[in-house]
């Protein structure tokens, strides 16, 4: 279709009215020397005794040392320290909650086969009703054996496991450079972007605690997994240590 001149002035007009018309409400710009702890929590350990490997068989041990604040940016390392594997995983639990709105983050991933970096969400509720009850939003997934690749997904009480309702979206330079990832989270639907482009949206027609857990709170949770269900089972040593780079998160209402 030829579109003319006044047509894309339209177009871009609308775009940009629609932009403004958002407001900041939050944002973490990583520009403290350190993490701001009234904000984010540290997951610590490999998930045990109450869910060894993460839930996932991962095969990292997280620490609160895997990480630096540098230039305005937070940089989560995969390591290898002798035979174990280390990273970094924060949340926002029990400290900052969001519901409905834009929330984005800028982000440059690291390569390599079984490195498994997350931009997620949980549901508040977890520790009552546990998962996948509460919900879960993967805003950003990526593992390193399926290059060139980002995957936008939900999981919910009706629908988990095996990640029914997701998208794998083809990029060919998702590894150049930062990318920006996004949802914009209605009472009716959730809109998955790469890029402020829509790669996904989900829009159950049936509405129940089953299906759509998503009329509640969720925290945010940011992590470098290494192999896993997902990630692995296999890990490139050779391609340790590795950086998954966020250089911020904005809430828009």
């Amino acid at each position: 279709m030829k579109m003319n001149k006044y047509f894309i002035i339209i177009l871009i007009t609308t775009l940009s009215f629609g932009q403004t018309k958002r407001k900041l409400v939050w944002e973490e710009n990583f520009n403290k020397p350190t993490l701001d702890e009234s904000v984010w929590n540290f997951e610590l350990g490999d998930g045990c005794p109450n869910l060894c490997g993460w839930g996932n068989n991962e095969r990292q041990v997280y620490t609160n040392k895997n990480h630096e604040i540098k230039d305005g940016e937070l940089i989560i390392h995969a390591r290898k320290e002798e035979d174990v594997y280390t990273s970094t995983r924060i949340t926002t639990q029990n400290k900052k909650v969001f519901q409905y709105g834009r929330i984005e983050a800028r982000a440059k991933l690291p390569v390599g086969h079984g490195l498994w970096p997350a931009f997620w969400m949980l549901g508040e509720n977890i520790s009552k009703v546990g998962w996948p009850k509460s919900g879960e939003i993967d805003i950003l997934e990526y593992v390193g054996k399926e290059p060139h690749t980002v995957f936008t997904s939900l999981h919910t009480q009706d629908s988990h496991g095996n990640t029914i309702n997701t998208k794998k979206t083809k990029i060919e330079s998702i590894e150049d450079g930062f990318h920006i990832y996004a949802i914009d989270w209605t009472k009716d639907k959730i809109d998955f972007f790469v890029d402020d482009i829509l790669v996904y949206t989900f829009q159950p027609v049936i509405k129940n605690e089953n299906t759509w857990p998503y009329n509640q709170p969720f925290y945010l949770i940011i992590n470098l997994a290494i192999g896993g269900d997902f990630g692995g089972p296999a890990v490139d040593d050779s391609a340790l240590p590795q950086k998954f780079v966020i250089d911020y998160i904005k809430e828009y209402q």
